[in-house]
């Protein structure tokens, strides 16, 4: 296998994934963590590596707008944003989803203000949860490059025809170098052929694109249709990670990564670079002796409850980290999770916590640890707590 080795951070890792990708157009607005992945595309292009066009707009709506318009005449798209950023492109991303446009958007997680802050948590993200994005949740460098490249492959299959959100944490992978494989160009190729859709803008072939249905018309039944794809897509996910371990020797599980669970009573749920920690603590408690083990969702959306649910469903407990927070009971993977499991005499505990960029430490994860093993052994918590809190001393 042919390949080079590069010191890349998690952003320039992105760009090169779109490189790598072929993309035809790019969307560019600048956002603070975001920012080097189109300056670095903005690179490729000034040094005649890339030869997609580079558009830059206004905003963040528009750079989605532009996605769309682009992507309706049947050319790849790709853009990239984090926080306000993505909360201003709010609208634009349900005329994507809806106009079934399988445009790729890396996003770097950061914290929504206010108080203002430029540091890592998950609820930009989790905020646009319902919008019809998929959402891929990636742990390292290499997971971000694998994972653009990855994308474009799924949203185009016709059984998704879904735009997908790539996304990592703000400076703890954006702005941190790691070593990342480069795949070569033509073995991409070969992975991810041309993008020809069956239906796009042509004057010589005239159609129309999002008009005005009455509600006696098949408006319904064409969100139906939209469910259906991001039910399609849990199966789509899994099947190009194992193409793509075919290919390019890297798996990630496809919606989920499993680790340890071997013999692991107690689980703990988690999405993100803090995976990376959680391993580091299940295996300390491993060695321990003590059963635990580490569920990573990848797919946030479509959300992998039917594997999920197999997999969780003979454990002691189960505690679910959580990044960000919905104003309602428990986070928002807390929420799924809890779901997935209805009707199991599994308890489920929620945690909170890293908002804002605050460290997530190992001595954090591993009182949790020993918390979800104390529930497997009184098997009576369903609640959820924030932990970290300034002043909490339990934490």
């Amino acid at each position: 296998m042919i390949f080079m080795m590069k010191m890349l951070t998690g952003n320039y890792a992105s760009a090169w994934g779109a490189k790598l990708a072929r993309v035809k157009v790019v969307a560019a607005y600048p956002i603070t963590p975001q920012t080097t992945i189109v300056e670095k595309i903005a690179e490729f292009i000034a040094n005649g590596e890339f030869e997609g066009r580079y558009i830059r707009v206004e905003s963040e709506h528009s750079a989605m707008a532009a996605c769309i318009a682009a992507e309706n005449t049947g050319v790849r798209t790709f853009t990239a944003t984090s926080s306000q950023g993505l909360a201003l492109m709010h609208e634009m991303l349900h005329w994507a989803s809806g106009a079934r446009l399988p445009i790729v958007m890396s996003v770097v997680n950061r914290a929504l203000g206010p108080p203002w802050s430029i540091w890592s948590d998950q609820q930009d993200t989790i905020s646009q949860r319902d919008t019809g994005w998929i959402q891929i949740y990636t742990e390292n460098n290499q997971e971000v490059l694998d994972s653009i490249i990855m994308a474009y492959r799924i949203a185009e299959n016709e059984n998704v025809l879904l735009p997908i959100m790539v996304i990592e944490d703000a400076f703890i992978l954006s702005h941190t170098m790691e070593p990342v494989e480069i795949p070569e160009q033509e073995k991409v190729d070969m992975f991810l052929p041309e993008y020809d859709p069956r239906y796009k803008l042509d004057p010589a072939v005239p159609m129309g694109f999002g008009s005005l249905v009455m509600p006696e018309g098949p408006f319904m039944e064409y969100k139906f249709k939209g469910q259906e794809a991001m039910e399609n897509a849990m199966n789509i996910i899994d099947e190009v990670d194992m193409l793509y371990k075919e290919n390019f020797g890297r798996s990630y599980g496809g919606t989920v990564e499993e680790y340890r669970l071997d013999g692991a009573e107690n689980v703990l749920v988690i999405m993100g670079s803090v995976a990376s920690t959680a391993k580091d603590v299940v295996d300390k408690l491993r060695n321990e002796g003590k059963n635990v083990g580490l569920v990573r969702i990848r797919s946030f959306r479509p959300f992998p409850y039917k594997r999920l649910r197999y997999i969780l469903k003979n454990r002691k407990s189960v505690g679910v980290f959580d990044r960000s927070y919905t104003f309602g009971y428990g986070g928002a993977l807390f929420t799924e999770v809890r779901s997935t499991l209805y009707g199991l005499s599994t308890p489920v505990k929620g945690y909170i916590g890293g908002l804002g960029g605050r460290d997530i430490t190992t001595g954090l994860l591993e009182k949790i640890f020993m918390d979800i093993i104390r529930i497997g052994n009184e098997g009576i918590d369903r609640d959820y707590e924030w932990v970290g809190l300034i002043g909490d001393k339990r934490w």
